[in-house]
Order: C-alpha cells, then structure tokens, then sequence
C-alpha cells in the first residue's frame, strides 16, 4: 500500500479518500517489451500507484492490421511479461468485448467493477490524450478518472492549451516541463486530476521488433525471454 496522503503528495488531496489507486496501462503490446515495462514501473514510482493494470486492446471488429497478434495472443504475452511483477495485474476488458472498443465503456466497467475505494489513472502518451475530444464521450470519461499525460516524442506540452476543456493551464510551468526542468505537474480536473509527467524516452519500438523477428535477428535486450518464447512457439510476425 502506498503511504498516507500527507507522505504521497503525488496523489494530491483529491485521491486521500481512496483506499487504492490503480494505473489503467491500455494499448495493443504487440508485443509488450521492456520500455513498456520501464515506463509502467517509473510511474508506478512517481506517483505512488498501488497497481499498474495492462489492459491490451481486442481484435479489430474489421479486418485486423497485416502483423497484428491476435488478442488472445498479445495478452497472454503481456500475463507472461508481468508474472514476477507484484505491482502488476492484467485485464481482459478488452479482449473479451466484442466489436469496436472504447475507452469510455472500458473505464465505466472498471469503475463498476472496482467501486468507489479505487482511484483509477488511465496513462496515456501526450498525442494520444490531445485526440481525447475526438472520443466517444470525452466529457464522461474526463470525470470518471484521472489521466496521467506521459510526454512523446515530438509533442510539447505546451500543445495542451490547445484544448477547449482545458482552462487556466499552468503555462510556465507546462514550459519547465518541455524543458525538463520539472518532471511533474499536477492539474486540477473537476474532481479529477490532470497529471503531466515528463519520463527518460524509451528506444524500444514494438514495430522495431517485428521487424527484426522477420529478419531472423536477436530481440533477447528488448523483451522478456518468457515472451520471445511465446513469439517463436507460435510463430508470431
């Protein structure tokens, strides 16, 4: 369990009537590698979160992406991937849905499931999170959780300004955060939190190991063994 509040100020005076706090980690992990491991275990550490939770995305309701593993492949990698991980769990939300997922349906199940001890994060990479206005519902789900902002490659966090939704933003301090002068910054959402977090960028692209695996050569430095032994098992990409 994380500290009290007045140890953790990372989780801010909103979070101090919940007995958990758990981190929603969504995407494809196809596969998951170790940058998706580093990135889950340093905001773990930053913030304090009781649980990271994985939730991999289901199969495309069309026709799936030409070197997408199948659903139930990538999240039995990422269940490989994070066995010996006691601040990790997985999900099956999504794999199980049928059709077209969405997030808002993704985090209303949880919160269901979870009731209102928990505090649910959803991490998302900073292009994604300023696409949120183009989501199904984007107001709902702004008021059902958290959301920690990780920042990408090639995006400012200054961009955020670029959002209706969000007023009065911090403008110096999103400048210290591009400029790495600060690592963190909260920012009060209704009765959620907007939290931007600025993490050393990871080399590792899943892509990257695709195309290496249909190369024949070495990935034993950018995954777990146990999930390069599912890949060759299974003959996946």
């Amino acid at each position: 369990m994380s500290p009290p509040d007045s140890e953790n100020p990372a989780l801010g005076s909103s979070a101090s009537a919940f007995k958990l706090h758990v981190g929603l980690f969504g995407g494809t992990f196809n596969p998951i590698h170790y940058g998706h491991l580093t990135v889950a275990r340093q905001t773990q550490k930053a913030l304090g979160l009781d649980r990271i939770l994985f939730i991999p995305t289901g199969d495309p309701p069309h026709k799936p992406e030409k070197d997408l593993a199948s659903a139930k492949d990538r999240y039995e990698m990422v269940r490989l991937a994070i066995t010996s991980e006691s601040g990790f769990a997985i999900s099956d939300v999504e794999t199980k849905r049928e059709g077209k997922s969405y997030s808002i349906d993704t985090v209303r199940q949880l919160r269901q499931e979870n009731g209102a001890d928990v505090h649910l994060s959803f991490l998302i990479g900073l292009d994604a999170f300023l696409d949120v206005p183009t989501w199904r519902e984007p107001d709902a789900i702004l008021k059902l959780c958290s959301f920690v902002v990780l920042n990408r490659p090639g995006t400012s966090f200054q961009a955020l300004t670029r959002l209706t939704s969000l007023r009065s933003l911090p403008l110096q301090s999103l400048a210290d955060l591009d400029a790495g002068r600060i690592s963190k910054l909260e920012i009060p959402l209704g009765s959620q939190r907007l939290i931007c977090l600025r993490l050393p960028p990871s080399e590792i692209s899943a892509s990257d190991i695709r195309q290496k695996i249909r190369q024949g050569l070495s990935v034993a430095n950018l995954l777990p063994p146990s999930v390069e032994s599912y890949i060759i098992q299974h003959h996946l990409y």
